[in-house]
């Protein structure tokens, strides 16, 4: 599995003639075409503010390619170029359909990047053997496959069911629930984020990239309610795109969160047509919450907060703020909803 994760893996660097260009690659195989546009796009965020290159690993997309990419820059000393140095960049390729992993766990690859760049320049800067550069790339994709099949391990060991306590063994079996929860807002709001935050589970997931659906499943123990909840999360895309195939993904929900960016007020505009647009389709009053992502950005906070009470009176719906950065209130906001779907079930 932790091979057919990664894509490829390309050096890049910028000739002064030619521009960006790629002058190494794993597989060797590996189109001509897809390193030219790695290349292009990995060495253009080389730009930068300030002509500052990114100190940190970088996730780029290759649209054109449906790849994404782990990018770390670097630049190589050389007296005899313009500026006296290379722009270079080492970009790791994997499939969109797999980036939650990477975005997860990205602090995992920082010190392998970072020791394979130092590596790199230094090799570069003694004018070493090409075939060393290669073996230097080589060990840095061996080495990225060991992370993810250790990566993997840990999911694997601790994905299983929250225990019980020994004492619950002798109390009441708890009832068992299972709903299905789906999570809409505009297109990079934090949605996937924020329920990545809540499962943890990176690699247990199911992603219909035509339609783009992600569904993920966790199940958790409310210990106040007495209830044993699996939660069925579906991370609906906000893409225009997938507006006739999402709205048969509505069908069947028990609840929805619906989020928006406090720092893009466009985001929280759109949400009263996300609730019109569930609405219609399931032809009920879906009980659910807003949710106001990105908590932690207090200094770029522009949604208004008397706007957001307003809307919330409006949509009867009740608001919650949270980070999927910090995890606050995130996994409070999937309880409240189990509560809140089970109080209304013991209703009826």
């Amino acid at each position: 599995m932790e091979e057919s994760l990664i894509k490829g893996l390309v050096y890049s660097q910028f000739n002064e003639k030619l521009g960006p260009a790629a002058v190494a690659w794993i597989p060797r195989d590996k189109s001509i075409d897809m390193n030219e546009v790695v290349s292009m796009k990995s060495i253009n965020i080389l730009a930068g503010e300030d002509g500052k290159i990114p100190t940190a690993l970088s996730i780029i997309p290759f649209s054109s390619l449906h790849l994404k990419g782990l990018v770390k820059s670097l630049e190589i000393k050389d007296p005899k170029r313009r500026g006296g140095l290379i722009d270079s960049s080492i970009t790791l390729l994997f499939s969109e359909v797999n980036d939650l992993i990477f975005y997860k766990y990205i602090s995992n690859f920082e010190e392998l990047f970072t020791e394979s760049a130092a590596e790199i320049i230094k090799l570069e800067e003694a004018k070493a053997d090409r075939e060393l550069v290669e073996a230097a790339l080589d060990k840095l994709y061996k080495r990225s496959i060991e992370i993810l099949k250790d990566l993997q391990e840990v999911e694997v060991t601790t994905q299983e069911p929250e225990a019980f306590p020994k004492e619950a063994e002798e109390e009441k079996e708890p009832f068992a629930f299972r709903f299905k929860v789906i999570v809409c807002g505009d297109p990079e709001v934090g949605k996937t984020s924020t329920v990545l935050r809540f499962t943890n589970k990176a690699f247990r997931r199911t992603y219909i990239p035509t339609v783009g659906v992600n569904i993920s499943e966790k199940i958790v123990l409310l210990k106040d309610q007495n209830a044993k909840i699996e939660y069925v999360i579906w991370d609906l895309a906000g893409q225009s795109k997938f507006q006739v195939m999402r709205k048969h993904f509505y069908k069947g929900a028990d609840g929805m969160l619906l989020i928006f960016d406090l720092t893009r007020p466009p985001t929280f505009k759109s949400i009263a047509s996300w609730y019109q647009d569930i609405k219609t389709s399931l032809k009920i009053d879906l009980f659910g919450f807003i949710i106001g992502n990105k908590a932690d950005l207090v200094d770029q906070r522009k949604v208004n907060s008397n706007e957001i009470a307003a809307l919330a009176r409006e949509l009867n719906l009740d608001y919650i703020e949270a980070s999927a950065l910090s995890g606050a209130n995130v996994d409070n906001a999937f309880h409240k909803l189990a509560e809140s779907i089970i109080a209304q079930r013991k209703q009826h």
